[in-house]
């Protein structure tokens, strides 16, 4: 899976950091003494799929160049209960002070690579690509969607940037102005670069043959039901890509994917994954 780049890791984590004030660490700083080393395993206490060692490690890092962090897996490594997946070694209160941060990212990714693989799990077998949303949390959106790529997952749009989505709201605000789905589909087309894929969000088969004629490449089919979605996929016949969005779980992603839709994007992979359990247990020399 692709890495997220060193500099925009060193950011994030700086502003985590910044956040939790742990220079300013009153608990540690009065009673931990500074010379005191020891060791720190990190534990992981439930069951899942592994992500964000690297965010980790730079915490540890920031706060204290000496520290060694040892990494024992990788990222996307599936992991059971009572599995030690890193150690630290050094200064005891560097690593007091770095622990909820360090464990804040690693709990949080995991969940997602472990949510997320349970989707690309249900899917197997189908031609259903899984891909997240823009549903993340402020500021860790690039962490978040290294997660899901690490849970065998695909990107949708990284940002507003990334390429056309014309929505329900784009719509109703167009459809004020006498604009309709065709001539906004037409319109997207003629004004983006000729590269980027213009894809609209429909919520009726009829719709989807307007977006179809306009030249849509993408047609994002929006709280379809199972029955249209097929009526969908045999009206576009491959001419352009087929999406299935809202309302998608556990429960009904496999009968989804077997509508034969390309893609199904799920917004709880990111804002709704459960924390994976993992601890640090500290060791002072």
């Amino acid at each position: 899976m692709r890495p997220i780049e060193r500099k925009q890791l060193r950011r994030i984590v700086s502003e985590a950091l910044a956040e939790d004030l742990v220079n300013r660490d009153i608990t540690t700083n009065t009673i931990i003494p500074l010379d005191l080393e020891g060791k720190a395993t990190i534990l992981v206490k439930r069951d899942g799929g592994l992500a964000g060692l690297d965010a980790a490690k730079e915490v540890f890092r920031q706060i204290d160049p000496s520290l060694r962090f040892k990494a024992l897996v990788k990222d996307g490594a599936k992991v059971r209960k009572g599995v030690v997946v890193a150690t630290v070694e050094g200064k005891m209160a560097s690593m007091l002070k770095a622990e909820r941060t360090a464990l804040n990212f690693l709990q949080h990714l995991s969940g997602i690579a472990t949510e997320t693989a349970r989707y690309v799990d249900a899917v197997a077998g189908t031609k259903a690509i899984i891909t997240d949303t823009r549903k993340t949390v402020p500021v860790l959106r690039l962490l978040e969607k290294y997660a899901v790529r690490v849970g065998g997952g695909h990107n949708h749009r990284l940002n507003l940037a990334d390429g056309v989505l014309i929505k329900d709201n784009h719509l109703a605000i167009l459809r004020s102005s006498g604009v309709g789905l065709g001539e906004a589909v037409k319109k997207a087309r003629k004004r983006a670069p000729r590269t980027m894929k213009v894809e609209v969000e429909v919520e009726s088969v009829e719709q989807a043959r307007e977006a179809l004629s306009a030249g849509a490449d993408i047609i994002m089919l929006d709280n379809m039901k199972l029955k249209d979605m097929r009526r969908a996929v045999e009206l576009v016949r491959g001419r352009a890509l087929l999406e299935a969005s809202g309302g998608i779980t556990l429960d009904n992603v496999r009968s989804v994917a077997e509508t034969g839709v390309d893609f199904i994007s799920v917004g709880a992979l990111t804002h709704s994954a459960k924390a994976l359990d993992i601890s640090l247990e500290v060791e002072p020399s």
